[in-house]
């Protein structure tokens, strides 16, 4: 007699194996004919130039996801408009603390210098050798 964990058990078997049945099959019966093109990365009908493996700027993934968090916090605003006569001041208030909370944000993220595309690079400190004083052990002789 199988528990209900049993039963999850199998289903989850069958389940891995219709996966590794489907992988198996599509292994043995494709076809196997390489040919230089067909391994060449395809642009949209351009030829490839050079490798394709290309640095991509960081700026651009930390903008979208900026860009991201604040559009899915203002979509909370349009419920909260459609029924803001209904909800009184204490809703009114709540969404001035929440729309403060984004303002700092959006704030912090201006202030960081994130939203600029063009970011100068980080100016390292360096000494100055007139400043720097090295003083070397003395040994006596013995």
């Amino acid at each position: 007699m199988l528990t209900d964990f049993g039963k999850v058990f199998i289903f989850f078997l069958i389940g891995g194996l219709f996966v590794a049945a489907g992988l198996i099959a599509a292994w043995v019966i494709r076809p196997k004919r390489w040919y230089p093109s067909k391994l060449s990365t395809y642009e949209c009908g351009e030829i490839p130039v050079g490798d394709a493996i290309v640095k991509f700027n960081i700026r651009f993934y930390v903008i979208a996801l900026i860009f991201l968090i604040f559009d899915v916090e203002v979509v909370f605003l349009f419920p909260w408009a459609v029924v803001f006569k209904n909800l009184g001041m204490f809703a009114f208030i709540e969404m001035l603390v929440f729309l403060s909370i984004l303002f700092v944000g959006y704030a912090y993220v201006w202030v960081k210098g994130d939203l600029e595309w063009d970011k100068p690079a980080p100016q390292l400190p360096s000494i100055n050798s007139k400043q720097l004083k090295i003083s070397t052990p003395q040994t006596t002789p013995d």
